[in-house]
């Protein structure tokens, strides 16, 4: 082997020879070390990150504390060739204490070498009674087929003599599929090579800062881990007099970390790659065909392909989608910029022109704002009937903040610029929607109107403007408590759905949801409950797409409220966990008005847990909804809640508070005198509970109980039987109706001396109220009824639900023996349901149906039942549940 040259002559550099040197900065990650220690057991490692992971100092620092020789090879332009390669792996294989034989030869050409010194070069290796550990840096500057092929022959005959650790920013050349499968691999990723926030921590220590867990986390989140940034932001932090202050809010475009990044990567890339990775940066996401729309060519493809194989921060987002690493991000926007002033903002009007072109809504919004290109968003979301969306999209909230801004998690108001006047209908439609889904309506109405005078004076009016018009005026009649303006609008909307494609409407099935949602609850705020049902329940089976998940969650609560109106709590419970199980699917929180939290809190409060319908109301936000419907249903449940904690005066105020809207809702005004109705008896004051109930239609049959109790009070039975007697026998009361006025007609009965009949009337409240745990309306009754409660067999019908501390009697002598014994563990609530429905023979698929739940909530459900029953087959369920008298 020539003494201390290459095949050019020219000297060997020590530089390339040796472990590069950690700085006092440097982090030992014993999580990295300790993968990395399986590089021992494999032929094969390979260290794979972008420039700036820290994968040259972790393989150094681990090389170093090895404990045995390592030859290390850096790589770089100058190592050009078989020949030059070659040459320097055995100048670095002498360099790290484990010299070869001369006679294995070296290459005499820089540009090839022959095949018999690779076979030697194996042999040798392959020979040594200890595996020697080779490290080549830089790898990725290895671009020849022909020289990776020649490793990997090397690589496979020295086995087990070598350990080769590859440390690259690109996917080797090697066949690594074949060692994978092999398992004679070790991997260490990008992903892999990212600090965690802990390890971000202790890193900012080594730097002089101490910094609070929060801080450091949104810095690991806004550099994704990434080394270099960590280490090139601390030590700019350190020259700041509030380092937090600095992490929290340094410009990316105008650091060191810009320096690097520029440097290294952007720099390094042809004049055709730096011209798209500068218009790209305008981009959340790309794909190659949105990429081709901003640089004009065809070429982003095969560009994109091989930066992200290059790991040149352009990360891989699935289905051929890319995004750029958000540091590398803000600093290629920034160059823009100081390039190119203006083209930013005609980059954003082509991506939201393709965008629009593909259907995706959210996206276009963005690019679209971004360009203020207020009237061509308008103009696509209204003739693409998209408007809905902005209601009905997961994570919609408020139009104009459905997405949030890059790295901050705060909304962006997308429509904050679209002021002044607005001569267009479409820019109207929009400003409308704005404001109503701000609950704003004077102002909503007033673009509203302005948009309609436009249309009307059009000659050519769009259908499709017509039919936003339409669906905005659904929602402001719901909003301003106008049944009538509700149903004309939907009226309206229908008969021009009728007009459009069909291609156009079936991509929207969120047009029909929200209209069914919005006339339902018009509907129940005109006191129309069935056909308040009917519409809703409808908007609830709407297909089951993201687009119509806000409407059905919204028709199932107030579904809910029209069951617990109609007396069926555990109906309205069910529908309200239908509608958190739904929003749970598409990972949304349930928000808007809080009725289904309402109704929850209703329920509580009949069944005596005053506790948890309290923390309900307290989790509610403020101020009190605009929807009439709500804020209705808020008054009252408040006042109840107030009334069972002993405030009758404050009852009393939360139920006459008033709720702005339109017309008249006699379901609301029955609702609020019943509230004050029963904070009047509680203060006994019969008379007046009688005379406030008075005013009230009597279609409502909680107000028409309400007022036979008041009656009754008032030392007048005759007229409350009368009452009872007039109400309707419709199917659609429930429990909830029903046991009240069992309880009423029972006080009577008691009174006239009649105890059959007060008996007789209390059983059959006990076992409908057992069903609903209704125990509100029995500590409401008074303490007539205690002495009742408190014989056979009413006794029995009470203990362990309405009277915990009470036993059924034991049986006298002589008489049947015990019954059989309760189970071990109590069924809850929902048991219970799945548990009944079993009884009626229904389906899996039928229960979960009619409990709103899915299939596998129902199977993990029955599997508890029989669990807690010691069966394991539906029938012997059943029986088991008869026998202990759960059925």
């Amino acid at each position: 082997m020539p003494g201390g040259s290459d095949p050019l002559g020219d000297p060997f550099l020590r530089t390339r020879f040796a472990l590069p040197g950690r700085p006092g900065t440097f982090l030992r990650r014993d999580r990295l070390v300790e993968h990395l220690g399986q590089a021992l057991l494999t032929p094969l490692t390979v260290v794979n990150g972008s420039a700036g992971a820290g994968k040259t100092l972790l393989v150094a620092d681990w090389a170093a504390h090895l404990g045995q020789p390592v030859a290390w090879l850096t790589l770089d332009a100058a190592v050009d060739g078989p020949g030059m390669f070659w040459a320097h792996l055995l100048q670095a294989l002498n360099a790290g204490g484990v010299p070869v034989p001369a006679a294995i030869g070296f290459p005499a050409d820089a540009t090839r070498v022959h095949h018999t010194l690779l076979s030697r070069i194996a042999s040798e290796l392959a020979g040594r009674d200890r595996p020697v550990v080779v490290v080549i840096d830089e790898f990725d500057q290895v671009a020849d087929p022909e020289l990776a092929r020649q490793l990997e022959f090397v690589l496979r005959h020295a086995n087990p003599g070598l350990r080769l650790v590859l440390v690259s920013r690109s996917e080797p050349l090697l066949p690594l599929h074949r060692y994978r499968i092999a398992g004679e691999m070790t991997e260490i990723r990008d992903a892999e090579l990212a600090f965690t926030t802990e390890e971000a921590v202790d890193l900012l220590e080594l730097h002089g800062l101490s910094l609070s867990v929060p801080v450091a986390r949104a810095l690991v989140e806004r550099t994704r881990g990434w080394a270099a940034g960590l280490r090139l932001s601390a030590l700019a932090a350190r020259s700041s007099p509030d380092p937090e202050l600095y992490l929290k809010q340094f410009e990316a475009g105008r650091s060191t970390i810009a320096d690097f990044l520029l440097a290294e990567v952007l720099d390094r890339q042809p004049p055709e790659t730096q011209d798209l990775l500068l218009r790209i940066s305008v981009l959340d996401r790309f794909c190659p065909d949105l990429a081709d729309e901003l640089t004009g060519r065809r070429d982003a493809a095969t560009i994109l392909a091989g930066l992200h194989r290059a790991n040149a921060f352009v990360e891989d987002y699935g289905h051929s989608w890319y995004r750029l690493h958000p540091l590398f991000r803000e600093i290629l926007r920034a160059h823009l910029r100081r390039r190119a002033p203006g083209l930013e903002t005609r980059l954003h009007r082509r991506a939201a022109h393709w965008l629009r072109r593909s259907g995706t809504l959210r996206e276009m919004l963005v690019h679209g704002a971004a360009a203020q290109d207020w009237t061509y968003i308008a103009g696509a979301l209204v003739e693409d009937l998209a408007i809905g969306q902005l209601f009905t999209g997961p994570g919609s909230g408020e139009i104009g903040q459905l997405l949030a801004g890059p790295g901050s998690g705060e909304p962006v108001d997308w429509f904050a610029g679209m002021e002044g006047e607005t001569p267009d209908p479409a820019t109207n439609l929009v400003r409308a929607a704005c404001e109503l889904s701000r609950s704003d309506l004077e102002r909503g109405l007033a673009h509203l109107r302005r948009a309609t005078e436009q249309l009307s004076a059009e000659e050519c009016r769009s259908p499709a403007a017509l039919l936003t018009c339409a669906l905005l005026g659904a929602l402001a009649g719901r909003l301003s408590g106008s049944a009538h303006l509700a149903e004309q609008a939907t009226r309206s909307a229908r008969r021009l759905m009728r007009q459009m494609p069909s291609r156009l409407l079936d991509g929207h099935p969120e047009l029909g949801a929200l209209l069914l949602t919005h006339v339902g609850s018009s509907r129940l705020w005109a006191g129309r409950l069935d056909e308040a049902r009917e519409a809703l329940t409808l908007a609830a089976r709407t297909p089951r797409t993201a687009s119509t998940v806000l409407p059905r969650m919204e028709a199932l609560e107030l579904l809910a409220l029209v069951d617990h109106l109609d007396g069926w709590p555990n109906a309205a419970e069910r529908k309200v966990l239908a509608m958190t199980a739904e929003a749970e699917r598409y990972g949304l929180t349930p928000r808007g008005s809080g009725l289904g939290q309402l109704v929850l809190a209703a329920v509580a409060l009949g069944r005596d847990d005053v506790d948890r319908a309290e923390a309900l109301l307290a989790e509610l936000p403020d101020p009190a909804p605009v929807d009439p419907v709500a804020a209705a249903t808020r008054n009252a449940v408040t006042a109840d809640v107030l009334r069972a904690r002993g405030r009758t005066s404050a009852a009393l105020t939360a139920a006459t508070r008033p709720v702005p809207a339109a017309d008249d809702s006699p379901w609301a005004r029955g609702r609020a005198a019943l509230a004050v109705s029963d904070a009047h008896l509680t203060e006994g004051r019969p008379d007046a509970a009688v005379d406030v109930l008075r005013r009230v239609a009597g279609d409502q049959p909680l107000c028409t109980v309400g007022t036979a109790r008041a009656h009754l009070a008032a030392g007048d039975p005759g007229t409350a039987l009368d009452l009872l007697d007039g109400l309707a026998d419709h199917g659609r009361w429930g429990p909830g109706v029903a046991v009240p006025a069992a309880l009423v007609r029972a006080r009577a009965a008691a009174l006239q001396g009649d105890t059959a009949t007060t008996r007789r009337l209390l059983a059959q409240a006990l076992v409908a109220g057992r069903r609903e745990e209704l125990r509100r309306v029995f500590r409401d009754a008074g303490p007539w009824i205690g002495p009742f409660l408190a014989e056979p067999p009413l006794s029995a019908l009470a203990a362990g639900w309405l009277v915990p501390g009470l036993e059924s009697p034991a049986p006298s002598p002589g008489g049947p023996g015990p019954g059989p014994e309760t189970p071990l563990e109590q069924l809850s609530g929902r048991e219970r349901e799945v548990l009944e429905r079993l009884a009626r023979a229904m389906s899996t698929e039928d229960i979960a149906a009619d409990l709103y739940v899915s299939v596998n909530t129902v199977k993990t459900h029955l599997k508890s039942v029989y669990r807690k029953l010691s069966v394991h087959r539906r029938n012997d369920a059943v029986r088991r549940a008869r026998e202990l008298r759960l059925l």
